[in-house]
């Protein structure tokens, strides 16, 4: 009966849990991670000394579950998404995660005596997709508009685009990813996806300094 009673209170837990994520607004959620990984980055040892392992493991814990991949891919693949086949669909939004990996990592690596400005959400509660504005204030320099997309889905939201000083991540990857599927196909592209992230591994491995730009 002890049992019994520590499983429902287990299972209670686990369904509140899952409620309460699922009604985070989305100006909430980028809120809550950015602070988060700011807390993060300007109190540990590691980072600060260039730990590419920990920043990387920073982001795959932090950040990684609330971005959409797939979409952010087929988005920045445009008409040729639909024309590849589900395993190159696969390889290609891999291959794209990792390289924005170490996109993220550089930022987070980077980050010192940063604050962040939240600008008030202009969205209607029935909205499904909304933009969410911030801004990096910086003591010496302009501040950095940095704004994102979200995406509404099975009742929880998801950051599909990320916009630093006006340049929207979807829309800059979209050139060059034509580029060179107009050259080698889907394969091409997620050949070279695949040399650039094997480069910046190497690069990492050798400096142990984490890369901060992956484009």
């Amino acid at each position: 009966m002890k049992l019994l009673k520590k499983l429902m209170f287990a299972a209670a837990a686990m369904t509140f849990a899952a409620y309460a994520a699922a009604q985070e607004a989305p100006d909430v959620l980028v809120k809550r991670i950015s602070e988060e990984v700011m807390a993060i980055a300007k109190s540990d040892k590691e980072i600060q000394n260039g730990n590419s392992r920990r920043v990387q493991q920073v982001v795959e814990e932090k950040i990684l579950p609330h971005v959409d991949f797939q979409r952010m891919t087929s988005l920045a693949a445009g008409r040729h998404w639909r024309e590849a086949t589900p395993d190159q669909q696969k390889q290609l939004t891999t291959e794209f995660r990792s390289l924005l990996v170490y996109t993220y990592s550089g930022a987070i690596s980077q980050i010192r005596d940063q604050k962040l400005e939240y600008r008030p959400l202009r969205a209607d509660p029935a909205d499904t997709e909304v933009i969410v504005n911030t801004q990096v204030l910086q003591a010496r320099n302009e501040p950095i508009q940095l704004s994102y997309r979200l995406a509404k889905s099975s009742n929880s939201w998801k950051i599909y685009d990320i916009n630093v000083l006006g340049a929207w991540l979807v829309e800059t990857y979209k050139g060059s990813f034509a580029t060179e599927i107009s050259k080698g196909g889907v394969d091409g592209l997620i050949k070279t996806l695949s040399d650039k992230n094997k480069k910046l591994a190497g690069s990492i491995a050798k400096t142990g300094k984490t890369t901060v730009s992956a484009q």
